[in-house]
């Protein structure tokens, strides 16, 4: 997960906020602690939207901490506080878009004037308001307050201690706590109003270990739309610790990997990722809308095995990629993208929607105030299918089993990707064995959904982890799968396959 740095409002401004928020609505965030008249701010975004096709001004106020112990103390703790709006404008496929960290009418009114340039000489109707939702994910939930300052710190060396004390091997251990309150108001001409209060908490440990001179690492991350409670339990943070731990003991005892093509088997989980970026970021709306994506044009054609369905669901409560609604006002849902090897659909924002003549389905983010909405996945993942991860994994003469991964690149236009595998092993005779250090997936995203063969009964979402990155733009998301096996992928690697 990616962190800024925000600018800390100025204690003298008249836009700071100096009464503490507790569980307050934006509504009180946005107006009665910044002295805006709501009846004026409401003019000034009909004045701007005159003639567009759509827009919205968005409001955003978020507080952010972020904590990391490294070398047996503290190195850093950082609190810092984001207020600002974002007035947009779209005509036509223009877009005008103005925003500032000055929560005043004056700096709205000076936005309006800007983004009604691009309207000018368009004649559009604004688009009715996205529908309204009975569901609210994270009612006034601030897991800033879920606990004290000292009990983070506590945490930390807690996890610390005991990471060193499990193993004399255990050389350096790095941990992270972060936590996020942010709440949002959409306006839209005409008086529609859409809020939506978004609290989220990662947990993250690294741990190197020594041996003969070797070192290798493994790490963990959990994490989730919740407050501190479940993260600083004994029992959650011990498990995190062990699990890295396993994961650097088990690459200590690493092989080269072979190179060539090879029946791959991806675990549960994480995994997921591969799918996330060869496959989920082809789906996206403006991607295909532009036809520049690998899928565009391909509804209703088979681009996967039989078996293999694919869904983007932000409605799942407590995870990482889940929103009450999008950064446009719209309600997140349950997408299929890709249903029994078929192409159903795509992820849209209400731009991308309109020009293809298609519904947004609850995807329009953007980072903060500042960046401009786009299609982008919320929790993407892969549904189970009839086979159990032993009948996949008796089935495989020689290849690999690859359990986590690290970075990756794909191209967007063609699919091809090239990930890393943090974890991995060999297969032989439908046994796993040996684990293998250096091994890299190489592939086209839609040609591996055509070589999935097998899939298992055992379909997990990540632990929290993931971060999306795209334009520029960073905003959380899960992703998950079942065990899956793929026939006839490129392997990299250091050594010969057999």
């Amino acid at each position: 997960m990616f962190f800024r740095h925000l600018c800390i409002p100025d204690v003298t401004s008249p836009n700071k906020f100096t009464e503490s928020r507790g569980t307050a609505m934006a509504s009180d965030l946005f107006f009665t602690r910044t002295g805006m008249d709501r009846s004026r701010v409401q003019a000034t975004v009909d004045e701007a939207l005159r003639g567009a096709d759509d827009g919205e001004l968005y409001l955003e106020y978020s507080q952010s901490e972020s904590f990391s112990f490294d070398d047996g103390r503290l190195k850093a703790a950082k609190f810092d506080t984001s207020q600002g709006f974002g007035l947009r404008s779209v005509c036509g496929e223009a877009v005008g878009y103005a925003h500032a960290n000055e929560l005043s009418e004056d700096a709205i009114a000076r936005a309006a004037r800007t983004v009604q340039a691009v309207a000018k000489g368009h004649s559009g109707t604004v688009a009715a308001p996205p529908a309204r939702t009975n569901t609210r994910l994270y009612p006034d939930l601030d897991p800033l307050q879920s606990a004290a300052f000292e009990q983070k710190v506590k945490l930390l060396e807690d996890m610390n201690t005991y990471a060193r004390a499990k193993d004399p091997r255990v050389k350096q251990v790095s941990c992270s706590l972060a936590g996020e309150w942010q709440t949002i108001e959409i306006m839209r001409a005409g008086g529609e109003i859409y809020r939506d209060v978004r609290p989220l908490v990662r947990l993250f440990v690294s741990i190197v270990v020594e041996q003969d001179g070797r070192q290798e690492s493994g790490n963990y991350g959990g994490g989730g739309r919740a407050g501190y409670e479940t993260y600083v339990t004994r029992e959650y943070w011990t498990a995190a610790i062990d699990e890295a731990l396993r994961q650097a003991l088990v690459n200590l005892a690493s092989v080269p990997a072979p190179a060539g093509e090879m029946t791959v088997v991806l675990g549960p989980g994480w995994p997921g990722i591969l799918l996330h970026e060869a496959i989920g970021h082809g789906l996206e709306g403006d991607f295909n809308r532009k036809k520049t994506s690998a899928f565009a044009g391909l509804l209703g054609e088979r681009v996967a095995a039989p078996g293999v369905t694919v869904v983007d669901d932000g409605t799942i409560g407590g995870r990482r990629g889940s929103l009450t609604i999008d950064d446009e006002g719209t309600p997140t849902s349950r997408t299929v993208l890709i249903e029994d090897g078929i192409l159903k659909g795509y992820m849209q924002d209400r731009q991308n929607a309109r020009l293809m003549g298609m519904q947004p389905t609850g995807n329009g983010r953007r980072e903060s105030f500042s960046s401009m909405v786009m299609p982008r996945m919320t929790n993407t993942y892969m549904l189970g299918g009839d086979k159990t991860p032993e009948e996949i994994l008796a089935s495989v003469k020689k290849g690999v089993y690859a359990v986590n991964f690290g970075g990756g690149q794909v191209d967007i236009t063609s699919g091809k990707f090239v990930f890393s595998c943090t974890e991995a092993y060999l297969i032989d005779e439908g046994k796993v064995g040996a684990p293998i250090k250096g091994a890299t997936l190489i592939g086209n995203g839609p040609d591996c959904l055509t070589r999935v063969s097998m899939v298992g009964n055992d379909m997990r979402l990540d632990e929290g982890i993931g971060t999306c990155g795209k334009n520029g733009q960073s905003v959380p998301v899960g992703v998950g799968q079942p065990t899956l096996r793929l026939d006839g992928l490129t392997v990299g690697g250091t050594a010969q396959a057999a």
